[in-house]
């Protein structure tokens, strides 16, 4: 299980990375909505959805759910 969060900045292309707690390239704490402890990246991303159309794993830390 991991702690979730999703960026609230967009990427470039237009999503929003899903990242787990302790991933280095996690936003600081006002640009991050706090998802829930997951034991997968794809329930995070699912969650994250609730908030933004195009969401992503983040390649570091969310590699399974990273697609572009």
């Amino acid at each position: 299980m991991a702690y979730y969060y999703v960026n609230k900045n967009q990427q470039t292309n237009g999503e929003h990375e899903v990242h787990k707690k302790s991933c280095a390239w996690l936003p600081k704490p006002e640009n991050r909505i706090y998802l829930s402890d997951y034991s997968s990246c794809a329930s995070a991303v699912k969650k994250a959805k609730d908030y933004y159309s195009q969401v992503n794993g983040c390649y570091y830390c969310s590699n399974a759910c990273h697609t572009s």
